[in-house]
């Protein structure tokens, strides 16, 4: 008996120690959110907007302007740029990111992956094991931005895709990656990155006649590559944001299924005090009417 009260007195501890730790985990990670949240509030309508300029842009062209990221051809050759976080210990964010990539190779890009065609960019240590263990196509150059998180180290990952683009390396380039909707959600997409996407027409629907200053062709060529890096940097915000999102929730549950757990062995644990008194004033009684009989 007094060996199960202490096994039951150890996992208390054992559970207590546990509860602080991920009390102590979901504090830092709310701080870290506010400043993650602000950064994506920040940039979201900014680069949403821009990508919707060079859609139209690119959409009315009409021909009359050649670009090597605008133009669509068959496709040989798949990227996709994956981003998840470098830690674990955030609930079901990473193995979702890691899942909807590989329905996307499945499911998008069946006849390329069966070729070994699809290859991963990582962004975030996660992704970047996970794959490496299970011996897919993956470079892991860009697996450290989340370390020294700012734009230039993402638009060297948004350039050099630009690049193996152009250099017919790949002939599709899409980001996976987690959208941040608020602190318990988080929307998992994935978003064409290159070429760059037009946006359809509805019948009977006039083009847009816009005045280009200095020329057409000057503007996209200078806004192209800037906005597809701020494209790419505004998904690394967002999954910035969703990984505190959901380490601050799975810390949340975890700290409450801590509590249910103690209840349930404060009970046994005094259940158990409760039957050892009993049996040692059983045995007491006894013992005093064996002497007086």
């Amino acid at each position: 008996m007094a060996g199960q009260l202490k096994e039951v007195r150890n996992r208390i501890k054992s559970i207590q120690s546990t509860q602080q730790i991920t009390k102590a985990m979901k504090m830092i990670s709310a701080t870290k959110l506010r400043k993650a949240q602000e950064a994506i509030q920040q940039m979201r309508p900014y680069s949403k907007k821009l990508q919707q300029v060079l859609s139209n842009i690119v959409s009315n062209a009409e021909g009359d302007i050649s670009s090597s990221l605008s133009t669509t051809r068959p496709v040989e050759k798949v990227l996709l740029i994956l981003i998840t976080s470098d830690r674990s210990s955030c609930g079901a964010y990473n193995s979702n990111l890691i899942k909807l990539a590989k329905a996307t190779m499945r499911e998008k890009y069946p006849a390329q992956t069966a070729k070994g065609n699809s290859i991963i960019w990582s962004i975030g240590k996660k992704g970047y094991e996970h794959f490496l263990k299970n011996n897919f196509k993956v470079n892991g150059e860009f697996r450290d931005i989340f370390q020294h998180l700012n734009f230039e180290s993402v638009q060297q990952c948004a350039q050099a895709a630009v690049k193996a683009f152009e250099n017919h390396e790949f002939d599709a380039v899409d980001i996976v990656y987690s959208e941040f909707k608020n602190a318990a959600s988080q929307i998992f997409v994935v978003e064409p990155f290159l070429p760059i996407p037009k946006k359809s027409k509805p019948v009977g629907a006039v083009s847009s006649d816009f005045i280009f200053e200095p020329s057409k062709e000057v503007i996209l060529m200078e806004l192209m590559p800037k906005i597809l890096n701020t494209q790419l940097f505004k998904a690394v915000l967002d999954a910035n944001a969703s990984e505190h999102g959901a380490r601050m929730t799975a810390m949340d549950k975890a700290t409450e299924n801590a509590n249910e757990i103690l209840k349930s062995l404060r009970i046994s644990y005094n259940r158990a005090r409760q039957a050892a008194i009993t049996t040692e004033l059983t045995e007491i009684v006894s013992g005093a009417a064996a002497l007086q009989g």
